[in-house]
């Protein structure tokens, strides 16, 4: 049987989707408090998990479920192309979650629950029936739990080792979590004509791209504006205005996207998103100052 080439898997797996759970586990180290020298090897085990493991088998199982779209929507993509031959797309997917799973395991229980949890959202997203991805309300949503909250609070878990987060920083996971609902919806501009006819609901396709722009400007914001009035509650005004001050930052290239949404969603996540995330790392060192001074 035909083989896919080694560079051919590592597109499957996309390594410039890593970051973002990459990033989000690292907050949740920073925000634990505790030392970073000394925990280095743990660290670098952890954010490998988050990105070439557990993101790397999402990537994977999302191209083979949504391969028929693909066909429509990026036909040079691996499967589609056909450069990812057979069921080698299904194999992929299904090896890269059990590695993930074995590579979650030397980090404890919590880990290793939180790297299940998360593969169980990256299957559900894109395998029907359930597919989450079929109503972008749903889709966004498992998405942001998983690239931004659960990373970061399986992060901070781990540093802790296994005790759970102060309740500061799940909060601002989960909010963070919110705004990256709109992120995901980025992502949707690109594809409206083959979701529409495959039946995927993303925002744009459920409410026209001018309102799922407006949408997706919302959820960003309003969770970039909520983290800085709690971090300014937290008596952190310093790291409450640079987060404020980073959302004000992204209003411009916003203004432009929401005018013209197709053509300009990719300048937002090309330049807004490095700010918004930007904001989540100056965050999680305010929480880390909380600590060491409680």
């Amino acid at each position: 049987m035909q083989r896919p080439a080694l560079s051919t898997v590592a597109e499957l797996l996309k390594p410039i989707t890593w970051f973002p759970p990459m990033w989000a586990f690292s907050c949740g180290v920073v925000s634990s408090g505790k030392p970073l020298a000394d925990n280095a090897m743990l660290i670098i085990w952890g954010v490998l998990l988050a990105g070439p493991c557990v993101c790397a088998s999402s990537q994977a199982v999302n191209d083979w479920f949504d391969r028929h779209v693909d066909a429509i929507n990026e036909p040079l993509r691996p499967i589609p192309s056909g450069r990812m031959p057979g069921l080698w797309g299904f194999y992929i997917a299904v090896l890269w979650t059990l590695l993930s799973l074995l590579w979650a395991w030397p980090l404890g229980t919590w880990a290793f629950a939180a790297t299940g949890l998360g593969l169980w959202l990256s299957w559900a997203y894109s395998m029907p029936p359930i597919r989450l991805k079929n109503n972008g309300w749903w889709g966004n949503t498992a998405c942001g739990l998983s690239y931004e909250g659960l990373a970061w609070v399986t992060g901070a878990a781990v540093m802790l080792g296994g005790e759970m987060p102060a309740d500061k920083t799940i909060v601002l996971a989960l909010l963070y979590s919110f705004g990256a609902h709109g992120i995901m919806t980025l992502n949707d501009f690109k594809s409206v004509a083959g979701d529409s006819q495959m039946g995927v609901r993303s925002l744009p396709v459920q409410l026209g791209v001018s309102r799922a722009a407006w949408t997706a400007c919302t959820f960003m914001l309003l969770a970039q504006w909520a983290v800085g009035l709690l971090l300014w509650g937290w008596d952190s005004p310093m790291s409450a205005v640079a987060v404020l001050l980073l959302s004000f930052c992204q209003l411009p290239l916003m203004a432009r996207f929401v005018r013209s949404p197709v053509d300009k969603a990719l300048s937002v996540s090309a330049f807004g998103v490095p700010l918004f995330v930007s904001g989540m790392m100056v965050s999680a060192w305010a929480l880390r100052a909380l600590e060491e001074t409680a």
